[in-house]
């Protein structure tokens, strides 16, 4: 079941590809020394030139950690489908020199180092050397941002549900038309959602900021609430929020199509960070537009 690697006993059937190539990169440091040598050095090394140190890593279960996403095991990434990166952390145990570079300052007493390597099942497997403080696991650095996507792609955003204009409502010339939406959590919002990874968890809400409604006639109207619903007692009134007099008949095409554009606008935050996304949605109509009929 084992071998013995540089004095560190491997056990094969738990070690990992990931293990090897840690071994592989980590196995043997040369550091100018002032006259020290040990014995068992390999042929070449004299005293008084330098020391050789070996390290590597013990394939036990309890110091891997695994992960999805960056260099310290996060996720990234619009959704959780192709091409997720997953990582694996393993802790060098014994510790490199103090004079290792890759401590970068940080004193190997209080700090511990992980190799990491990572893949996303194609060509892209970045691996190195991560330093946290002792007795810590390396951080999750997946990036806030996309888990705020990963929670607006696990929302229902749909497009305006239009309550007026009607494809059977009957509409003239000149007469003001009303415009407004019914509004919902999946067409107008606020809708609410979060995802989480690695201990990192961003909540974000969404909400129609605009709805621009493009008339079919070459006129399009900006409104930036859900409109007003038209009641019997305001007669001939325009709309104080939204609405349109069309000057022309649909009768060259028998309608016109209006389109109503929505676009959400989605505040979120989490992980110490905050921002804001937008989505677009459509939704159309056709609607009959004639001229009032005088009887004589």
């Amino acid at each position: 079941m084992g071998e013995d690697v540089d004095g560190h006993e491997v056990d094969r059937s738990r070690a990992s590809l990931l293990a090897l190539r840690l071994a592989a990169l980590t196995g043997a440091f040369a550091l100018a020394s002032a006259g020290i040598a040990h014995a068992g050095d390999g042929p070449g090394v004299g005293a008084g030139k330098c020391q050789v140190i070996k390290f590597c890593v013990e394939a036990g279960d309890g110091d891997e950690t695994g992960g999805s996403g960056g260099q310290a095991g996060g996720s990234q990434g619009g959704d959780s489908g192709d091409n997720k990166t997953e990582c694996k952390y393993q802790k060098v145990d014994p510790k490199p020199p103090a004079a290792w570079p890759g401590w970068k300052g940080a004193d190997p007493k209080t700090h511990d180092v992980y190799f990491y390597g990572c893949t996303d099942g194609g060509e892209n497997n970045p691996d190195g050397f991560v330093v946290v403080p002792l007795g810590q696991t390396p951080a999750p650095q997946v990036d806030p941002r996309e888990l705020a996507q990963r929670a607006v792609d696990s929302m229902t955003l749909l497009g305006p549900d239009i309550a007026s204009p009607r494809a059977a409502g009957t509409y003239t010339v000149g007469v003001p038309m009303w415009m407004w939406v019914n509004q919902s959590a999946t067409t107008y919002g606020p809708n609410t959602a979060s995802a989480t990874a690695d201990g990192i968890t961003v909540t974000a809400t969404a909400k129609v900021s605009k709805i621009v409604w493009s008339m079919g006639d070459g006129s399009s109207v900006t409104c930036n609430g859900p409109g007003t619903p038209y009641t019997s007692s305001e007669g001939m009134a325009q709309s104080p929020t939204c609405g349109h007099v069309y000057s022309k008949t649909s009768a060259a095409n028998g309608t016109f199509k209006v389109t109503a554009t929505s676009t959400w606008t989605i505040n979120w935050q989490g992980g110490g960070q905050a921002g804001q996304l937008t989505e677009v949605r459509q939704t159309n109509v056709q609607v009959a537009v004639g001229e009032v009929q005088v009887v004589r």
